[in-house]
């Protein structure tokens, strides 16, 4: 398999940020780590394998790129509204600076796929809800989908554009977006077992703004023992990647 590690300065964030990219060829596919995760969590949690028949095939062709989770959601002690600008400067980076250096490397104009496990599902969310013209199919694992989680009472307008529980709850049904959400492919799974609590009532919430929307997303609730982990996302990968793909 073809692997690349780059670090490149980011204007959007004031820093140098580093990625990896798997793969020769195809649709890019661009994954947002759990938590506070790094880059190289894809390929070091084990990731990798369950992605890797469809990356040596040339179907995709994987980027992972740093979180900066540390400094925005998962820092409940820090300033909220220095936290999610600081949280908008990140997603700036995906789309303005990623999402161009990476259709370069992929020498296409497609659109991306985007995928996350947990914290990482809901950037995923927001991404694919956001930016219809960049994201055209989304696989999201035990993700919550409301900011509220995060920051508490606390609401501004980077919060509200962030938390897509919330913007589509509010959307009319003659946004053109809609059309585009319904040309694209939306996978949401989540668990009813240890630590999905939360995540659990987020994925229902969105299942039911999503019927309303009339977005034919797939949406599944595995069972009981389903827990928020690991070994129950390398399965749900692999269980959902190739309609994904398809």
């Amino acid at each position: 398999m073809q692997i690349e590690y780059h670090k490149e300065y980011s204007s959007c964030l004031g820093r140098d940020m580093e990625f990896k990219v798997y793969g020769h060829a195809g649709t890019p596919c661009l994954v947002i780590p759990c938590q506070g995760g790094k880059f190289y969590e894809f390929e070091d949690m084990g990731m990798l394998g369950i992605y890797a028949p469809y990356i040596e095939s040339g179907r995709i062709r994987v980027f992972t790129i740093d979180s900066l989770d540390y400094e925005t959601y998962a820092f409940p002690e820090g300033d909220p509204a220095q936290r999610i600008f600081k949280h908008e400067a990140w997603m700036n980076y995906i789309v303005q600076e990623c999402v161009p250096r990476f259709k370069g490397i992929a020498g296409s104009n497609e659109k991306f796929i985007v995928t996350g496990l947990s914290l990482g599902a809901m950037h995923a969310a927001t991404l694919f809800f956001r930016y219809p013209d960049i994201f055209g199919r989304a696989m999201c694992l035990s993700g919550a989908y409301t900011n509220e989680y995060f920051f508490g009472s606390f609401h501004n307008d980077l919060t509200y554009a962030n938390s897509p529980q919330q913007f589509l709850a509010n959307m009319p049904s003659d946004h053109p977006y809609l059309a585009k959400y319904r040309s694209g492919k939306f996978i949401m799974c989540v668990g009813q077992g240890a630590w999905e609590i939360e995540t659990l009532e987020s994925t229902r919430a969105m299942a039911d703004i999503l019927a309303r929307l009339s977005i034919g997303a797939r949406v599944e609730f595995w069972g009981k023992d389903v827990r928020h982990d690991w070994d129950w996302w390398y399965r749900q990968a692999e269980y959902f990647l190739p309609d994904l793909l398809a």
